[in-house]
Formats: C-alpha cells, structure tokens, sequence
C-alpha cells in the first residue's frame, strides 16, 4: 500500500477472461442451462468458437479500458478461441498495451476439439511465451483434457519457466481434479476456483478466488479461507472491478463466518501484486480517503482519479490519456453485432 491514504498500487485481476467483454446481450442459449455444465456447453464453449481475431482485439482492447477505468492496471488472462487460436495470445497483449493495461496471457488448452486443437493450444502458448510474451501455460480445465495433455501442458510451462493457468474443481464435473493434478502442480500454478476442492487436495500453487462467478453459476462457496494454499482474487471475466469484487468476497465470506473480517478478502486482493509485482510501481489516486478494508468494504462507488502505469499517466480527468475510450466502445459494439450473429447461425 502507498503511504498516502488515498493511493494503492494499480489492482490486479488474478483471473480474467477478457474475450467475455463482447458477450454482454449476446443471443440466449437454444434452452436455459440447468447447471454449470450446461451454462459451459451452451454459453461459454459457443461464445469462444465464433471469436475471430478482430472480434479479440475489440473484446481486449474493452475490457482493458474497462480495468483502467476501475484502477485495475495487470489482468491475468485466461483466452480460448478454438476457430483464431494461433496469434490470439499475441492480439491481446498488443490491444492492453495500447490502451496502458498490463497482462499475462495464457490459451486454455484443451481436448475438447480433439488432439489437434490441443496441440495448436500448446503450441500458442509455447510461441507466445518463447518470443517473450509475459505469461503462463493455460490449461482449460482438468475434465476437458486428456493426462497426456496435461502432462505436456506442466512440462512445457516447467521447460519455459512459467506456471500453469488452469480452473480446478470449480463444478461438480471437475470434482476428481485434484488426483489427476496432484503429481503435476507448483509454486507458480494458478488454481483458479477451486471451490470443490478437498480441504487437503495437496495441490501446490495460488488459488484464485472467483466469488460472483461462483455465485453467478451456482457451483457453490469454495471457503477460500480453510486453504493453507495462498489465495489471490479474480472476476473470471466479469469485469475488472477488483474492488467490488472484493466487497463480494467479504460478504459471502461474512454470510459463511459472521467473524469474518474484510481483511480477509483484502488479503486475496493484495496477493495479485505477489502474483504480478509490476503492479506495485504503479499508482492509483482513488476518490476515498482511506484506502482502508474496513471502510471500503462499506463505501461502494470508489473511482480512481488518476492511474499512472509504469510512471506515465494513463488515466485522467475521467478518460482514457493513450486511446479515444468512445471509438474503442464503438468498435466493439460493432464486433459483438457481428459476434451475435454468429453464434444467431450455431
């Protein structure tokens, strides 16, 4: 935290998908989702096959400016686009950078669209990463892929020095995760969800805390606060607002444990700047004075007035200081109709 009362570092998204940003109004599935699989199968695995690289560009460059907009300034990104996969990974990083967003990316590598599609899933993240991308190795979920595959996911992210990038136990389908990862996780893994797992599952990594995701999804309360593992703070896509998620984190916690302190889910949210430590050397002003828990968990409605990225200012005065924030709206707005019609011919 800053030594002034109304700055932090820039926030950090541990867990994002910022190709989400163009679903908002998208078409409704052919039948209501019952559950979790359902919401996947129909939703989420039908979004992520109509996406081109254009429509990625605009979906990032949004959902950037959105983070920013909220004094989040590194998203962790998790990506799939199993129609645009190769050069994804590299559309993305170069639309945040353009608006002053930092971010890790990772292609979720799955066997959902056979061995092919997981080998041109492996081999963008491996591109990316070789040519200096920063990031890690995604994984989509341990029920979508083989053990082959994430054997050759964990191996490739140890030979390049990375973590993995992967959701874990976060439905009822994925509950077996754990035995099938146990033999495969590290230090630097990111465990995201986590909310079906077992309080002694022996993973090791960071598990990242979803709370309006899960909630949103029905899949249940994971109880962040039982893990010896470190727990960071993520929207899985919905958003970049970290400090409302962190309110949500704290009043779910506090319906579990009527002990439960904000200083609970602020720690989730300060083990983003462990996660991508670039993000302590920027700067937020907020409109809040102090940036305390305890008053910000009580006082929605916090704006940053001014983000500064690696020392430029790229926030100010209530807009964008590198990109044209209305053209950026624009454009994307024209991709999701595009989008939408798409997923209209599904």
């Amino acid at each position: 935290m800053s030594n002034l009362s109304n700055t932090t570092p820039g926030l950090v998204c541990a867990h994002h998908h910022l190709y989400s940003s163009l679903a908002r109004g998208m078409p409704a599935p052919p039948r209501t989702p019952a559950g979790f699989t359902d919401i996947l199968e129909l939703v989420w695995w039908r979004l992520d096959r109509a996406l081109d690289l254009e429509g990625i560009r605009w979906s990032a460059m949004l959902g950037a400016l959105e983070a920013l907009e909220r004094g989040c300034t590194a998203v962790i990104d998790h990506h799939e686009s199993p129609e645009a996969i190769e050069g994804s990974l590299d559309v993305i990083a170069e639309a945040c950078a353009e608006v002053g967003v930092r971010v890790d990316c990772a292609y979720g590598v799955t066997d959902r669209h056979g061995p092919e599609g997981a080998r041109r899933g492996l081999a963008e993240n491996e591109r990316y990463l070789r040519a200096g991308g920063r990031g890690r190795v995604g994984v989509h979920a341990a029920f979508t892929c083989t053990d082959e595959t994430l054997e050759s996911a964990a191996g490739l992210a140890a030979e390049l020095g990375v973590g993995v990038h992967i959701h874990v136990a976060e439905g009822e389908t994925d509950a077996g995760a754990a035995d099938r990862l146990r033999n495969l996780t590290a230090d630097d893994w990111l465990l995201v969800h986590g909310v079906h797992l077992a309080d002694d599952h022996g993973l090791t990594g960071t598990i990242v805390h979803n709370p309006r995701s899960n909630m949103n999804n029905s899949v249940g309360y994971s109880r962040p606060a039982r893990f010896t593992n470190p727990v960071a703070l993520g929207s899985d896509g919905i958003g970049a607002d970290m400090l409302d998620e962190f309110r949500v984190a704290y009043v779910r916690h506090r319906e579990d444990d009527v002990t439960a302190s904000p200083e609970a889910a602020w720690s989730y949210l300060a083990t983003g700047w462990d996660l991508f430590p670039e993000a302590l050397g920027d700067q937020v002003t907020w409109s809040h004075d102090p940036m305390d828990p305890w008053h910000l968990a009580f006082s929605p409605g916090v704006s940053p007035l001014q983000v500064e990225v690696d020392g430029r200012v790229v926030w100010a005065d209530g807009s964008a200081t590198r990109v044209d924030a209305d053209e950026i709206r624009a454009r994307a707005a024209e991709e999701a109709v595009r989008l939408h019609a798409r997923l209209e011919e599904m």
